[in-house]
């Protein structure tokens, strides 16, 4: 009998410790019980200007049955939000307001204090508990924007010049805006909170909408301040050229194959399309070049004198001309004309009128062979259709050097230099910037009285 007793006392442990263990089991692999915590999302080191709404996501598999968001100023606290949710939900995003404030409230920094339960059934039916607290930096005031210089007017394709003194202690991001179409950044200038920027507007931009200087700080607070500039028209050029076949065969057909792209199926597609998307993605390039290798480093003196036409050349094309484009009599395409064309002998040299550095040096499309150079202050001049170079990418230039020879690569008739002058990539008249008293006037002189005026604050 106590033999029989001693067996089913053993079955009976042995079933309850199968039950225990496979309860266990389940505890631990059933999604009812799963054991992570809710997950907040949210950017540490927040700053907060308390007008705009702050995002919160909270996140759970389980879902979110409970959350408290509490606002936390030194020993006083406010709750912003807080829910007990019938039905939990997996995910919910929060925009959060600043709390109602009186005059007295200074504070640079507070806390949120972020409690989410999920529900789960771990912790003894209790769920998963989160609780975070995120540091958030005050900062109310808008950036002090003051313009101290700045070019008296701005011609369409010319260029002009502005100074001024952004004061922010958390400055985000700050720089010109041309028309609501351009961006130009600014570069430190002579003293700490000054700043410059050289601005061109582009030929292509028949509208003046305003030049503006945009200042944004780390908590959204946001300055714009006009530029006072006049503005003057630029005398249009107008040509008509004739397009062959030959011209479409052993030019276009070339330029558009060495781009790596394929070739349409008709002769005015084939120009069109080397005039158009070629040319397209070839000012694209020279926009992304001028821009992520021009020289950012603070500026304290102008030292640019006046760029040079190529020794014994004449011109052959200007500037701003607005060229038509005609195959078999028929009217195919236009285009603007963004440099001035210089031909002399074949493969005459090619000179530098002042010193840079080498920023790009490669075959473009319907440029050809191009050499750009970055002088400093956000300008860069840009030498089209060479046949040879005699630089390379990051070389420094001096003032006279040869860097190349002219030649016929790219879409061309004939051997010449296309020579253009940008800013930050934008494409301005060369003429201005070969008048010795253009440059002393719109832009050295404009920079002197700037200095002066900071040097007396």
């Amino acid at each position: 009998m106590k033999r029989r007793n001693s067996s089913f006392i053993k079955v009976l442990f042995s079933l309850i410790l199968i039950v225990l263990i496979a309860g266990t089991a389940f505890i631990y692999v059933s999604p009812q019980f799963e054991k992570n915590s809710p997950v907040v999302e949210f950017k540490e080191n927040v700053y907060w200007n308390l007008r705009d709404k702050l995002t919160m996501n909270l996140l759970d598999d389980s879902g979110i049955k409970y959350y408290k968001i509490t606002f936390k100023d030194g020993n006083s606290e406010k709750v912003l939000k807080q829910e007990i949710l019938a039905t939990p939900k997996k995910s919910i995003t929060l925009e959060l307001e600043a709390p109602k404030f009186n005059m007295f409230f200074k504070s640079k920094e507070v806390s949120l204090i972020v409690e989410a339960i999920d529900n789960s059934k771990w912790n003894f039916f209790d769920g998963n508990k989160t609780i975070n607290s995120y540091k958030i930096k005050i900062d109310k005031k808008r950036p002090v924007v003051e313009i101290i210089s700045n070019s008296y007017a701005i011609r369409r394709g010319g260029s002009a010049v502005v100074i001024v003194k952004i004061e922010d202690e958390n400055l985000k991001d700050a720089y010109l805006s041309f028309s609501k179409k351009e961006r130009f950044e600014l570069i430190p200038f002579y003293k700490e909170n000054y700043y410059m920027a050289l601005i061109g507007w582009p030929v292509t931009l028949t509208e003046f909408n305003g030049a503006n200087i945009v200042a944004m700080d780390k908590a959204n607070n946001f300055s714009q301040t006009k530029v006072p500039l006049y503005i003057r028209a630029l005398k249009m050029r107008k040509s008509n050229i004739k397009i062959s076949d030959s011209f479409i065969n052993n030019v276009s057909t070339k330029v558009i194959e060495q781009s790596a792209e394929t070739i349409p199926d008709s002769l005015e597609k084939i120009f069109v399309k080397q005039n158009d998307l070629i040319r397209a993605k070839n000012v694209a390039t020279i926009r992304r070049v001028s821009s992520d290798y021009m020289n950012k480093d603070r500026v304290d003196n102008f030292g640019i004198g006046v760029f040079k036409r190529l020794k014994n050349a004449s011109t052959a094309g200007y500037f701003g001309q607005k060229r038509h484009y005609y195959h078999n009599r028929e009217k195919i395409d236009e285009a603007w004309h963004l440099g001035v064309d210089w031909a002399s002998v074949k493969r005459a040299d090619i000179k530098t009128s002042n010193g840079g550095t080498v920023i790009f040096n490669d075959y473009l499309g319907i440029y050809g062979n191009t050499i750009i150079i970055d002088h400093g202050y956000g300008l860069q001049t840009l030498y089209a259709h060479t046949s040879a170079s005699s630089v390379n990418v990051g070389d420094s230039v001096n003032k006279g050097q040869k860097i190349g020879n002219t030649g016929t690569t790219g879409a061309v008739l004939g051997d010449h230099l296309h020579f253009g002058v940008l800013i930050q990539g934008v494409e301005v008249n060369p003429l201005e910037w070969m008048d010795k008293n253009w440059i002393k006037t719109r832009i050295t002189d404009i920079i002197k009285d700037a200095k002066e005026v900071i040097d007396n604050k």
